[in-house]
């Protein structure tokens, strides 16, 4: 399937890497959910991606049909059952992602504080912009060097 650079994109993003065990599980439940996802009884065009075993990744082409607040909320009930039954927080927005050396490392808003004051991320750190909300921006701003990202707004 093809995508309008325009769909929507929700980026969830844990606590802690997913085992494989769980990746697979995981891409079972949400192609179960897709198959059935609807807006006032009208199927979504979407999918899921997990990324870096890290990220959950939905995307709804809204060309089609829009997602609407309870098909969203449909979809936030299946994110938060996957929180629950893998015991990982998908909602905290104040864990920030970063890689070192092509491996994504997540740490707290205050680690990650610190590891910008003692110079551990810099300028050219590759951080995950979470806030994209179309699938252009996923593709083009969602892995971001700090130094161009509001990262290093918030944590000058």
């Amino acid at each position: 399937m093809s995508f309008s650079p325009q769909s929507k994109v929700w980026v969830y993003q844990s606590n802690r890497k997913f085992t494989s065990d769980e990746v697979q599980a995981i891409r079972k439940r949400l192609d179960t959910f897709l198959s059935q996802w609807t807006a006032h009884g009208q199927a979504l065009k979407a999918k899921a991606e997990i990324v870096h075993d890290f990220f959950i990744v939905l995307v709804v082409d809204e060309a089609s049909a829009s997602a609407t607040g309870c098909s969203i909320d449909a979809s936030v009930r299946v994110i938060k059952e996957i929180e629950q039954e893998y015991q990982v927080d998908l909602f905290d927005r104040f864990n920030m992602a970063y890689k070192v050396n092509d491996a994504v490392v997540v740490a707290t808003k205050e680690d990650f504080q610190t590891l910008v004051d003692i110079k551990a991320v810099g300028p050219e750190t590759i951080v995950f912009n979470n806030l994209v909300t179309t699938l252009e921006e996923f593709e083009s701003k969602w892995e971001v060097p700090f130094g161009q990202s509001w990262h290093a707004k918030v944590f000058a």
